[in-house]
């Protein structure tokens, strides 16, 4: 799969930070991967974190995530907050 705008959305919003939520079928492997993100380019700002749970269909994997860069068409996270399994 890939990016799906219909499933991310604004949590919260103040003083130029965006707080994001994103919802997918997608592995968060695919998810953190560059350019994932690439048509929230409008939108994002360095710094800005989005809240991501990936994998819905399986085994659901939480992260937080933080937009590192942006251009006016590229979109680079970092993981601040890994997903770990349970033992």
């Amino acid at each position: 799969m890939s990016y799906n705008s219909k499933n991310f959305s604004v949590m919260a919003y103040a003083n130029g930070f965006t707080l994001w939520n994103y919802t997918t079928e997608d592995e968060l492997a695919a998810v953190k991967a560059d350019g994932y993100f690439n048509e929230i380019a409008p939108f994002a700002r360095p710094g800005d974190m989005v809240l991501v749970n990936a994998d819905t269909a399986n085994a659901p994997q939480p992260a937080i995530l933080s937009v590192s860069s942006v251009s006016s068409e590229s979109v680079t996270v970092a993981v601040i907050a890994p997903y770990t399994p349970a033992a």
